[in-house]
């Protein structure tokens, strides 16, 4: 059964995050194709692997509030390719009223475009025209602005193998019923070692203590959801969403190591969107065996003007979120243990002059820190003596920047503050 294993192991690989929310349906959609090409004793090479659609992935809500709108552009890519997605640059975006105004959405680079301000009221409607590179034009239907009432509240629940993070909410006014939620999360973490000491070229190659606004130590690292989450009360007398599952971090995940914070955005959908947004969810979650439900086609509100019968994926809103966020500190979670990135980092000693076990001596400092291929850590002195060199590791052991950013965000609040 060597095929199908390797059938899993292509559609697996564009089913990670970068490929996003579309990627994972086209993976279950081809998915099902390719479990009828391949049989177990012959291998079979379906056409499709090195063809594929090079259709166009429209991501975004159009948002009528006090935040700008951010809409990406991605183009699909076979599975033979070692890309998840290609990002779709150049394009032309803007956001229209059905009252005939206009918005420009401005590209920022990597396939990501954001839009100017809006902060309309829920009455007017609003569609996106996209007028890519080669010409080629789209555009959305236009669609309704539904805004989000507050989340009443978002928490964490303690489990024997991690936490799960809830939201909770209701509309008084019994008229938002279809739910969708997103998150963004941040946690601090730090390196193995902390580094006193860096290399400087000038005037003349040395290693000078290392200031504090350059500390490569304690880090911050982000991420996005891609699940998608949704709830609806459609069939409640009362519109009220309870404990509703935005997350779960296992007991041995680097997030809740230190300190942790989340930011919930919680959107209002229509019953159409919500109806796409479900049948999304069901291709991208059943990907199990070719008894489970099928990916089924999946008809977004995005067209092609100039090539009417040309595929869109994609599903564009609008309609302005209510957002919360809350903190997590380890010291108030069990004595969990996470699993240690830098588990296999040592400490190394370079020395100025290093007595060769064969005779003779190195500079160690020059051969290994000048060279970048070690960053100090600590210096090696003699008390009230000179420093004979620096105890050093490999920068993946020191350097915290190469896995996220020492600018500390805005809106991070430190524990007790």
């Amino acid at each position: 059964m060597k095929e199908n294993n390797d059938v899993k192991s292509i559609v697996k690989r564009i089913m990670n995050k970068e490929a996003g929310k579309y990627g994972k349906f086209l993976a279950g959609a081809l998915l099902m194709a390719l479990a009828f090409g391949y049989g177990c004793k012959k291998a079979y090479t379906p056409k499709i692997i090195s063809s594929g659609g090079n259709y166009l992935v429209v991501e975004g809500v159009i948002n009528t509030g006090p935040d700008a709108s951010i809409i990406r552009l991605s183009r699909t890519v076979p599975l033979s390719s070692n890309l998840s997605a290609k990002p779709e640059t150049g394009a032309i975006i803007n956001i229209i009223s059905d009252g005939g105004l206009n918005y420009p959405v401005i590209e920022q680079g990597n396939g990501t475009y954001i839009g100017a301000i809006i902060n309309s009221n829920a009455a007017v409607k609003y569609s996106i025209k996209i007028v890519t590179s080669n010409g080629e034009v789209y555009q959305s239907d236009f669609v309704s602005s539904k805004n989000s009432p507050p989340i009443d509240s978002v928490y964490y629940r303690v489990k024997s193998d991690g936490i799960n993070i809830y939201s909770d909410t209701h509309d008084a006014t019994n008229s938002s019923r279809y739910y969708r939620w997103e998150f963004t999360d941040t946690y601090l973490f730090h390196s193995a070692y902390n580094s006193y000491g860096y290399y400087s070229k000038y005037p003349v190659d040395t290693v000078l203590a290392r200031p504090q606004e350059q500390q490569i130590y304690a880090c911050f690292r982000s991420d996005t959801s891609t699940n998608i989450i949704l709830n609806s009360t459609a069939k409640l007398v009362n519109d009220v969403v309870a404990a509703n599952l935005i997350s779960t971090i296992p007991s041995t995940s680097e997030k809740i190591a230190n300190r942790y914070t989340i930011q919930v955005k919680q959107y209002v959908l229509t019953p159409d969107a919500f109806n796409y947004y479900q049948q999304l969810k069901n291709n991208t979650e059943s990907l199990g065996t070719i008894f489970d439900p099928q990916p089924s086609e999946l008809p977004g509100n995005i067209h092609c003007q100039t090539n009417p019968a040309e595929v869109v994926i994609g599903y564009i809103t609008a309609g302005t979120p209510s957002k919360t966020r809350i903190f997590i500190d380890n010291h108030n979670l069990p004595n969990w243990r996470a699993d240690n990135y830098y588990g296999g980092c040592t400490l190394d000693s370079d020395y100025y002059v290093a007595h060769l076990s064969g005779g003779g001596t190195a500079n160690q400092v020059a051969a290994y820190i000048f060279t970048g291929y070690h960053i100090p850590v600590l210096p090696i002195a003699v008390p009230r003596g000179p420093i004979l060199g620096w105890s050093a590791s490999l920068p993946s052991c020191v350097d915290c920047t190469l896995r996220g950013t020492n600018i500390r965000p805005g809106y991070w609040i430190d524990a007790g503050n």
